[in-house]
């Protein structure tokens, strides 16, 4: 199973090997012998799907303290450009960004370790997104930063006024006024 470790400490793409034949495909999503060999050793405890339209785009969440979580980031049908940005005080990327497109047709996903704030952009007509985590969601731990704050300069490919943000992601914070406790 192939593992490409990012220039951000912890990160990891994993792009499975698919076996395809004339009846579709197979592919381990997940193996745990396979991932901890690579040294991704992570218990997972949750999943969580959403499927969104083109347009869409979700985050930037995180969890604070001692609930924040590691993602395990696919998306099964359609395309979405993924992003993430380090809040970890102590790495070489802090407060920057990271971005991959994923799509059911790679059938890659995105390894996110605990300390990012993660957020993705619809760029199908549809898409459906599968994400496991290590920890439990925790309402009251819960932040967010603004998905279009001018020192993040993220680029979400998505046709501008085309963009569909919930009104609890507008509400987020800019990076430069995140509370102490957002970082990890």
């Amino acid at each position: 199973m192939p593992f490409i470790q990012t220039e951000f400490p912890g990160l990891v793409v994993f792009e499975p090997n698919v076996f395809g034949d004339e009846r579709g495909y197979f592919f381990e999503a997940y193996n745990q012998q396979a991932f901890e060999a690579a040294g991704i050793n992570y218990s997972w405890v949750q999943d969580n799907q959403s499927s969104s339209v083109y347009g869409v785009i979700r985050g930037l969440h995180f969890q604070k303290g001692a609930y924040a979580q590691t993602k395990m980031i696919r998306c099964i049908s359609g395309t979405i450009l993924d992003a993430v940005v380090d809040l970890r005080r102590n790495s070489p990327t802090f407060k920057k960004v990271y971005m991959l497109e994923l799509s059911a047709e790679k059938k890659n996903a995105l390894i996110v370790p605990r300390g990012f704030a993660h957020g993705f952009s619809v760029l199908s007509e549809k898409a459906e997104v599968l994400y496991k985590c290590d920890n439990l969601y925790n309402k009251e731990s819960e932040g967010g930063l603004l998905y279009n704050d001018p020192l993040l300069n993220i680029d979400w490919k998505i046709e501008p006024g085309k963009e569909i943000v919930s009104g609890k992601d507008l509400q987020n914070q800019p990076l430069n006024q995140l509370s102490n406790d957002s970082f990890y």
